[in-house]
């Protein structure tokens, strides 16, 4: 009976001390707004760049886009990427912030500062 509690008490502690080692999945974070539609998206180890995906965005209102997502992104704000292609090493992806329901494509949208330019997925 002692050795079956030893083994359970060894096999605990191992198991513990496993949970405590091993990393917790981190999400990509905010680094910089570029553009209304180019983010500076980085993780544990690297950093790129991501286009909004199915979103123009009228010159004439870019900064106000600039401004809203900066206020909707602050630095290292933590997002969900579903990536929708790239195009000349810049990753095309739906950009959520954690926490959030609407992408930041359907956003600016929703705001009047932009308009969706392929069907919702």
């Amino acid at each position: 009976m002692a050795g079956v509690i030893r083994r359970g008490l060894a096999l605990g502690l191992i198991l513990l001390a496993l949970v405590a080692v091993v990393p917790q999945a981190i999400a990509a974070e905010v680094l910089q707004v570029r553009s209304s539609s180019l983010l500076q998206i980085g993780d544990r180890n690297r950093n790129y760049t991501v286009q909004l995906a199915c979103l123009e965005v009228n010159p004439a209102d870019e900064q106000a886009a600039v401004d809203w997502l900066k206020q909707a992104l602050p630095r290292r704000r933590r997002v969900n990427l579903r990536p929708e292609g790239s195009m000349e090493g810049t990753l095309i992806a739906r950009v959520t912030p954690l926490g959030d329901d609407q992408d930041l494509s359907a956003g600016l949208a929703s705001a009047g500062l932009g308009r969706l330019s392929c069907s919702a997925a």
